[in-house]
Order: structure tokens, then C-alpha cells, then sequence
């Protein structure tokens, strides 16, 4: 398993002490060039400009204030900040010249960071904002490397709080996605679930999402189709399910990861069936077509439904007839979970169970 890392939210304290330093300094001046590679932007002036004028290892410091419009994001070692949740970036209007970058505009997405495959683009931070109202993600990431989501705050966007695909040494810390039409945090190879899946899972080289409050989404994390990375210490409560980890025929398999030391809690909503899926209401922590995770120390209560996925850790045949292999459940606190609070109706023996603290379990004697 990969070595866990463990972040501390600090970081965004200093953000803040950063925000005042600067205000303090410059009060509300126009975009702009300044000494130290630092761009402040004002409501009302385009953050695209000031993105475009930027270059490696500059900042584009947004002030408090909403901002119409799509940005999009090429160069390495980047940082775009707000001023916390009071810096809103919402959709804008090609009309009346506010839709921002058209590309990203176009996909519908809020904040587009974009790599190529040969190419990845890496050091790029987001932190200290909010994305709201986009037709699909509110951050949407395709081959980065090293790249930082910190204290953001995604609200109301038509698909994903946050989506990265293709990406490595990721770190999503610290951020809050609520009321997404799909999922808190969604981490892929391909985001696609009809795209090229030839390649196998990708392995992350030590991705972390961490500390973030996951609500009223239809998933709050779902990671699919990767390696090698820890979803450790997360809020995800009031979703239809908490945390999914879904792989597939392809090799390598999805796997080799960790989900520790999270609080999921109480993912009651009902999300309709969609596609070959079923229904989805009262998930905690699934996986699917997955091998070598270790699912430990969770809290993992009052997760209650009738849909076949339902449950509190709940093991789910893959639709593509992949089994969960050499995973382990271990030490977790489930309690409280309907149909049952540890759900395994594979019965693969390389799987592991112990020591969680649970009252029922499919079958019975895996408590």
C-alpha cells in the first residue's frame, strides 16, 4: 500500500494571512502586473486576462466580489486565489462578453486546468474561492501533475465539484462541495465512462484528498480506474452514496489504495437508476471491481436503502463481472447501516475482515 502522507489544512491560514498582506499593501487596484509575479483582480475585470498575462510561479489574487465567466488555466506552477468563499467565479454570457475563456465556457465547465497527455501541466494551485452554477464541473483538471485544490468551495454545478482525470500527485485538501448533480470529487483515468479504457488504471504516484466536507451530492468521492492514492479523513455526509471506488476489466486493475479514517454518515438521498446502474440511496464505502484497498479506521453509520448497493462497506458485483480481490476491512466502526452494516455477497476468500465494530453483516459473521 502506498505510504500514507499527512496533510495539514495550515496552509490555508497562511493563504489567508497572505490575502490581508496583499490587500493591506494595494488595496483594490486594477489587474496588473505587479512586483513578486502577483495579478490582482477586481469584480467587474476579467480574470482570464489576468491568467493570460501571468507566468510560471505567478499569483492571480482575486478580491472579494463575484466574477461572471469561464477561466482557463495552461501555464505551469500557476496559483489562482480569492479571498475565500466570498470570490465567486458563476457562468457568464458570450452576449454580453462575459462567458470568459469560450473553450471552457463551452464545455461548461467553471475553471479548466489543461495538460496534455505528453505534457503534463504541473504546479497548479486553486485555492481560497468559490465555484457555483456551471452547466458541468466547477473544476474540471485533464493531465496535471502535482496540482493543489485547497479551501475551495464548489456549490450547485450541473455535474462534479471537482473532476480530475488523467492526473497525477494530486492534492485536494480542505474543500467543500455541495449540491453537484454527480459527484463531490471525481478522480479518473477517463472521465468518460464510454471512453477508451485500454489503458488500465493509472497509477497516481500518491494523490490525496483530504479533510474535505462532501454533502448533498449524488457520490461525495468516486474514484475510478486508479493507483495508488489515500482518501483519508473526509466529511461525506447527505449524499446518495459517500465514497465509491469502481474498476473494471483492464490492466492493471483499479486498487492499491487506501480510504481511512473518514466519516461517512447518514447517504440517504434516492438518485434515480442511470444507465445500467440501479438506483443509488444509503451507500457508505463501496467498491467494485477492485483489488488491494484497505478500508480502515472509517466511521461508518446510519447508511440506509433498498437499493442493491446499500449498506454501510458494502463489496458490489462489478457490471462487467470483475470480482473485489485482496482487499481489507479492518478496525472500521459501522454501525446503524440497512440492509446490513458490512455488505460482501461475493464471498471472495482473498478479502479480509476484521476486528470492525458492526452488528450485522451479509453474510452473517464477518462483525
Amino acid at each position: 500500500m502506498p505510504t500514507r502522507r499527512v496533510h495539514h489544512l495550515a496552509a490555508a491560514t497562511a493563504a489567508a494571512t497572505t490575502l490581508t498582506t496583499v490587500l493591506a499593501t494595494l488595496g483594490a487596484v486594477p489587474s496588473a502586473r505587479a512586483a513578486g509575479g502577483l495579478h490582482v483582480v477586481q469584480p467587474g475585470q476579467s480574470i482570464q486576462q489576468a491568467v493570460d498575462a501571468a507566468g510560471p510561479g505567478d499569483t492571480v489574487q482575486l478580491l472579494p466580489g463575484t466574477y461572471r465567466g469561464s477561466v482557463r488555466i495552461t501555464t505551469a506552477g500557476l496559483t489562482l486565489r480569492g479571498a475565500g468563499p466570498n470570490s465567486v467565479i458563476t457562468p457568464g454570457d458570450a452576449a454580453d462578453g462575459t462567458a470568459g475563456d469560450t473553450v471552457c465556457a463551452a464545455a461548461g465547465h467553471g475553471i479548466c486546468v489543461v495538460g496534455s497527455d505528453r505534457n503534463p501541466l504541473g504546479g497548479v494551485t486553486v485555492e481560497d474561492l468559490a465555484v457555483a452554477g456551471f452547466q458541468k464541473n466547477g473544476i474540471d483538471a485533464t493531465a496535471t501533475d502535482g496540482m493543489t485544490v485547497r479551501t475551495a468551495h464548489l456549490r450547485g454545478n450541473g455535474q462534479h465539484g471537482i473532476s480530475q482525470e488523467k492526473s497525477t500527485r494530486a492534492v485536494i485538501v480542505g474543500n467543500e462541495a455541495t449540491g453537484n448533480g454527480q459527484y463531490g470529487i471525481f478522480l479518473a483515468n477517463i472521465v468518460d465512462p464510454e471512453g477508451d479504457s485500454s489503458g488500465g488504471a493509472i497509477d497516481t504516484a500518491g494523490t490525496v484528498v483530504s479533510g474535505n466536507r462532501l454533502t448533498d451530492n449524488r457520490l461525495g468521492v468516486a474514484v475510478r480506474r486508479l493507483r495508488n492514492l489515500d482518501v483519508e479523513q473526509n466529511d461525506v455526509h447527505g449524499n446518495c452514496g459517500g465514497v465509491f471506488v469502481v474498476g473494471d476489466e483492464t490492466v492493471p486493475r483499479a486498487g492499491r489504495l487506501s480510504v481511512t479514517r473518514n466519516r461517512v454518515v447518514a447517504n440517504n438521498k434516492y438518485c434515480p437508476a442511470a444507465g445500467r446502474l440501479a438506483h443509488i440511496q444509503g451507500t457508505g464505502i463501496l467498491l467494485t471491481g477492485a483489488e488491494e484497498v484497505a478500508v480502515t479506521d472509517n466511521q461508518v453509520s446510519d447508511n440506509v436503502g433498498d437499493s442493491p448497493m446499500s449498506g454501510g462497506i458494502v463489496f458490489f458485483h462489478s457490471l462487467v463481472g470483475v470480482a473485489n480481490t485482496r482487499n481489507s476491512v479492518v478496525t472500521n466502526d459501522a454501525v446503524g447501516n440497512s440492509p446490513a452494516d458490512l455488505v460482501d455477497r461475493e464471498g471472495d476468500s482473498t478479502n479480509l475482515f476484521g476486528r470492525n465494530h458492526c452488528a450485522v453483516s451479509e453474510p452473517a459473521g464477518r462483525c
